[in-house]
């Protein structure tokens, strides 16, 4: 278990912990998720069939873990929100998560698309990463995913569809993709 757990972080840890920034885009809260990718994989161990590679393994895992930061994080805003006193508090309602370090050296084209792809749904984003920014096939990707191939094709060409539209929108507007 030891030697298997040592060589997944040493081949994957990178791909890992890129998969899951671009998911979240804040550096501590992705660390933090790797963590518990790792716990999860340390515990579902003995379930790993070999039915597919390590790395779509672990990365269907961080896939289950970003949903389910995600699902917490809505349950978080939706108490907020409830008892939030909407009248005095209006200026101070920014979105005030930062954008990995990466990002921030990237030209402004790149932090276009990074904007842009925020605004795809969460399927597309998955896909997206995966298959341009990780470099997977589309068969891994589906394993990764549990999709169809034809559902990670469909999910692709939709992806990137509305990400050249968020594009496009934003720079007709002249300014930020909103």
């Amino acid at each position: 278990m030891k030697s298997f757990f040592d060589e997944l972080y040493k081949q994957h840890h990178r791909d890992l912990f890129q998969f899951l920034i671009y998911m979240v885009k804040d550096r501590a809260v992705a660390e933090d998720l790797v963590q518990e990718v790792y716990i999860r994989v340390i515990k579902s161990y003995h379930s790993f069939r070999k039915q597919s590679s390590e790395k779509t393994w672990l990365l269907s895992i961080a896939r289950h873990v970003a949903i389910d930061y995600f699902r917490k994080q809505k349950r978080k805003r939706d108490r907020i929100i409830e008892t939030f006193d909407w009248t005095k508090n209006k200026e101070s309602l920014r979105d005030g998560l930062p954008l990995p370090e990466e990002v921030a050296v990237m030209n402004e084209e790149v932090k276009e698309m990074y904007r842009a792809l925020d605004k795809c749904s969460f399927n597309q984003r998955s896909v997206l990463i995966l298959r341009y920014l990780q470099g997977m096939s589309i068969q891994e990707t589906a394993e990764a995913l549990s999709f169809s191939e034809s559902k990670v094709k469909t999910t692709q060409h939709r992806g990137m569809k509305a990400l050249r539209t968020h594009i496009e929108k934003a720079r007709e507007g002249g300014g930020d993709i909103e």
